[in-house]
């Protein structure tokens, strides 16, 4: 901001040179970009800072707010300017105008006054030496002093000319769909919903908090004028001004925040000014239309932990002086200091807000700097843990992980939604092609494998932990997936072995070998898979896994063989850390049997090794799935699944005979039960 440092002696007790304002002002936070000497419209030259103001601080994109620092910096003492419009006189504002304010969300608060009989001129010699000082023209005394009042109290202002406004009224109100607007500098706009207007009683007479309209500015036929002073929302002031490509010193303000109180001071100052320099009288009362004022904000500081997070010991005492330079008006209580935050520091809002004030106050320069830190060494926290150990094993068995936008189609994500689910959409400009909130990864990941074969990439295999997002009886549900993507070409049943040997790998490191063993998949239907099953852990259903439908694929455009599974990933890290358990190594070696038997197609291997495991073999240590082949001279409908049983004696060396009547009982049992109704394949 362009800060003349004569304006800003204005407001305090004693003048404060050039040198020591750009030094007092960087050093409370506020550096400065440079300087430039300006030629004035009287000849001589005045040399002004360009201040850099954060945009978390509005309140000092004005000279009575950046004096306000440079008092508290320098211990000077800060003198506001007096406010006093004087008396009114003649009719009530509200015979002479109405203001009504259809949207209180983006408009807080309006507020008007009146001035009649003014005389528009050119402004004195005072207020145009002030304003080029900061970089503007001189347009007439009435505009000129709204600006300056801008520039000295931060509070945008605008003056219409009342006679110009339709039906002498104010209506503040969105802007309607292809309506026009032409800005004070000559610009034509388009307007939109979106966005809020100023209006009279037939059209658009400003676009709020961002530039005031051609057709009832204030010239010199003007009389009455209508001063205008508002608080508009941040959010929507911005976005109207970066879509009409239209700015303003006024729009930069209210984007950064006004101060809620200031509204109807900088009201009073630039009646009082116009009235010295314009003449008029000043219509008793102000409309005001909006929301009540806020209620100050208290605030407690500890002042323990001020020097604790700051490294330095300073007293309840000397934190309270620093707030108190700040208008805080501090009260110790032993270690608590309460603080009331004035209406202009929309930034202070929690305690570290008050420590850092401290601390700017104090000065930075003197907080020691230690050459040498303490790192107190912590283990990794589990879930962070567990979200290493699942990459590592998937990028072992040769995935890719992937990051992908959360946004998908409706063609593509609307068929991945399950009965009784709805979509999550977004009404949002930007996302027109892509509305929906994805309810499952795989759209995500399909989409992926899609640039992919356009790029001619093959053998993929993808991985992506993220969140997916549906509703369910109305209510909007977020869930936490692991999902994954494999090629399958060639044989679908091997990739989908692969894929589940992938899962079943990752539920042993995170929860311990022993959970591999109660892994199961129960075949199911599921839409978007030709061939699926429901991946279980005992009881608790972790998701699904299988090969992907040819439909599916098609929908993404995809030519090559698919399989995929989507987890619950919040329940695969609940697994972690896993459980492991130490055991001799034996002594002995173990005899190893592989039988292969002829079963209907419908049997599955856990039912298998479900009747093994009832056997009860006395020296069998452990039962493993081979190999499952179907083909000639297998039956159709039958297939062949070949295992391998060990056996292991752990004080001797076991013998063949010893091993041969428990493998015989085991193919009786499995040929004998009628669920199995096995046959020993020779």
């Amino acid at each position: 901001m362009k800060t003349s440092i004569a304006w800003l002696n204005d407001y305090l007790d004693r003048p404060c040179e050039l040198d020591a304002a750009e030094q007092l002002l960087t050093a409370v936070g506020f550096p400065i970009d440079g300087r430039e000497d300006v030629a004035l419209p009287d000849g001589s030259t005045e040399t002004i800072l360009e201040v850099e103001v954060t945009s978390n601080r509005g309140d000092c994109l004005s000279h009575v707010g950046l004096a306000r620092e440079l008092a508290a910096a320098s211990r000077s003492q800060f003198r506001p300017p007096t406010i006093d419009p004087g008396a009114s006189s003649g009719d009530d504002v509200a015979s002479l105008t109405s203001v009504d304010n259809t949207d209180t969300t983006l408009c807080p608060l309006y507020t008007a006054r009146v001035i009649t009989g003014v005389r528009v001129g050119p402004s004195p010699d005072w207020l145009v030496q002030r304003l080029a000082a900061v970089g503007l023209r001189s347009v007439n005394n009435v505009v000129d002093a709204t600006n300056y009042v801008l520039f000295e109290l931060g509070q945008p202002l605008h003056a219409f000319d009342l006679a110009a406004l339709a039906d002498r009224r104010i209506v503040v109100r969105p802007a309607r769909g292809g309506e026009r607007f032409t800005a004070i500098d000559g610009s034509n706009h388009e307007l939109n919903e979106d966005m809020l207007v100023i209006a009279d009683a037939r059209r658009p007479v400003a676009i709020a908090g961002v530039m005031g309209g051609l057709d009832s500015e204030v010239g010199g036929n003007t009389r009455d004028i209508l001063i205008e002073s508002a608080i508009f929302d941040p959010l929507s002031v911005r976005s109207t001004s970066r879509a009409l490509k239209l700015a303003s010193d006024s729009s930069f303000r209210f984007e950064r925040g006004v101060d809620p109180l200031g509204v109807d001071r900088a009201s009073q100052r630039a009646a009082q000014i116009i009235l010295q320099i314009a003449g008029g009288q000043l219509a008793p009362g102000v409309v005001r239309v909006g929301r009540d004022d806020p209620q100050p904000l208290e605030l407690t500081l500890r002042a323990g932990r001020c020097s604790g997070l700051l490294g330095i010991d300073l007293t309840p005492q000397t934190q309270a002086d620093h707030l108190d330079r700040l208008g805080l008006s501090p009260r110790v209580d032993g270690e608590q200091i309460a603080c009331r935050v004035p209406s202009h520091r929309l930034d202070l809002k929690r305690e570290v807000d008050l420590i850092e004030e401290v601390a700017r106050l104090h000065g930075l320069g003197r907080i020691p700097m230690r050459d040498r830190i303490e790192i107190q060494a912590r283990p990794i926290q589990p879930h962070v843990a567990a979200r290493q150990t699942l990459g590592r094993v998937l990028a072992a068995h040769g995935y890719h992980e992937t990051i992908t936008f959360s946004f998908v189609s409706v063609k593509q994500g609307g068929a991945f939604l399950t009965d009784g689910t709805e979509a999550v959409m977004v009404d949002d400009e930007r996302r027109k092609a892509e509305p929906m909130l994805r309810p499952s990864l795989l759209p995500s990941l399909l989409a992926c494998r899609k640039a992919n074969q356009d790029r001619g990439n093959t053998g993929l295999r993808l991985f992506e932990t993220a969140a997916t997002w549906r509703r369910e009886g109305g209510r909007l549900t977020e869930h936490r997936r692991l999902g994954l993507l494999a090629d399958a070409t060639g044989d679908a049943q091997a990739a989908l072995r692969d894929l589940r040997a992938a899962v079943e790998e990752l539920i042993e490191h995170l929860a311990g070998p022993a959970a591999r063993q109660r892994v199961d998949v129960e075949s199911v239907n599921a839409p978007n898979f030709a061939a699926a099953g429901q991946v279980r852990l005992g009881e608790h259903a972790l998701g699904s896994l299988g090969v992907v439908a040819d439909d599916t694929r098609d929908r993404f455009d995809v030519k090559t063989p698919l399989v995929a599974a989507e987890l619950d990933l919040d329940a695969l890290i609940a697994l972690y850390p896993p459980a492991r358990h130490a055991t001799p190594q034996p002594r002995y070696p173990a005899i190893e049997r592989d039988l292969s038997i002829i079963v209907d197609e419908s049997v599955r291997w856990r039912d298998i090794a479900g009747v093994v495991d009832g056997v009860k073999p006395a020296m069998l240590e452990g039962v493993r799935f081979l190999d499952t082949y179907r083909g000639k001279p297998i039956a159709a409908g039958r297939k062949s699944i070949s295992f391998r049983m060990i056996f292991r004696d752990p004080d001797r060396t076991l013998r063949h005979d010893q091993v041969d009547p428990q493998v015989q009982a085991v193919v009786d049992a499995l040929t004998s039960a009628d669920d199995i109704s096995a046959e020993l394949r020779t």
